[in-house]
């Protein structure tokens, strides 16, 4: 690999309005040790990548200051000490950026291989949310089979892989989503039943639904003044874990519920993590969700794609929050 060659990449000229991702060329970055160089052929679009956009989000000390937190493609080149992959190897990656280009590198340890039978697209659209959803709900979160879990955002990227998961795992899930055609479709990926946060309280329905025990876990990435709402939505010895906010991170809340109904309240964020601490996730996964995936029981929902120098249409359409599940810019070979 000449790495004094070009790559088309997607450049953020300045923070705002996804107007500011327009396409540029940059040299192919080299990996370093313990790193592979991917040859993308996907890329997955996700929350984070707009906050950075928006100049709300750095990337963590070291690494690359292009968007992108997920790719699928063909390892190209390899550093110094991997021995877990070799060129020609077809992966996908959790990455801490870069992934909106053409080239990209990722840590050996954070490479999986490419599901069998699933096409580039759809393995670009599994790491961001599988390694999220699989360190929080399981790792932190502890759900068990038999346990409930209300999954707030369900028909999000995270929501979808969420809803799957648990559901592969024997929890019964809830969730709430802002459309009748979203809630209907979550159902339809295996929700026990699905509440429209616009036109119902979703504290009173997950009463009626657990005879007024409350949910064994909530995943919620919403914040503000469902924090409040979800203390009280969970049961005795509950557990609740936040891993972003689309609303305020600040707010006012009666914490004696916490004490009398003994609740967990916990979160977490992927990205800063150590690669060996995001290692430990991928192994998991391997383990645990492969098979399912290879299965065909859990499959990541692609809502669209849009090629990579269409990065501006993507990051409208995530932000317009019509879509789906995943929303994936592909690399033309």
């Amino acid at each position: 690999m000449n790495h004094t060659q070009q790559m088309t990449y997607i450049r953020l000229k300045e923070f705002g309005p996804p107007e500011g991702l327009i396409p540029g060329r940059a040299p192919i970055p080299a990996p370093r040790q313990g790193e592979v160089l991917i040859k993308v052929a996907a890329a997955g679009v996700n929350r984070p990548d707009v906050l950075q956009r928006m100049g709300n989000y750095a990337p963590p000390p070291g690494a690359s200051d292009v968007l992108g937190l997920e790719v699928a493609g063909t390892v190209a080149a390899l550093g110094d000490d991997v021995s877990t992959c070799k060129v020609g190897d077809e992966v996908c990656a959790l990455v801490s950026g870069g992934g909106y280009a053409e080239f990209c590198v990722a840590p050996a340890p954070q490479c999986l291989p490419v599901p069998k039978g699933f096409s580039m697209v759809e393995a670009a659209g599994i790491p961001e949310t599988f390694f999220t959803v699989w360190t929080n709900v399981f790792d932190r979160g502890k759900l068990q089979p038999g346990e409930t879990i209300l999954i707030h955002g369900g028909s999000s990227g995270i929501g979808t892989t969420a809803i799957q998961l648990a559901r592969a795992f024997g929890a019964t899930v809830y969730i709430t989503a802002g459309s009748d055609e979203k809630c209907a479709f979550c159902v339809k990926l295996g929700a026990h039943a699905a509440i429209n946060y616009r036109t119902s309280d979703f504290v009173e329905k997950v009463k009626k639904y657990t005879n007024s025990q409350g949910v064994d876990l909530i995943l919620d990435m919403v914040g503000g003044p469902y924090l409040e709402k979800n203390i009280s939505a969970l049961k005795l010895e509950g557990r609740l874990v936040q891993i972003a906010f689309l609303q305020n991170s600040r707010v006012t809340v009666d914490f004696m519920p916490v004490m009398l109904k003994r609740l967990t309240v916990t979160g977490s964020t992927l990205r800063p993590r150590t690669v060996e601490q995001k290692s430990q996730i991928a192994q998991a996964l391997k383990r645990e969700v492969w098979p399912l995936l290879e299965a065909g029981r859990v499959k990541p929902v692609i809502h669209t794609t849009f090629p990579l120098t269409e990065a501006a249409a993507a990051h409208r359409l995530m932000e317009s929050s019509q879509h789906i599940g995943k929303i994936v810019l592909t690399v033309q070979p």
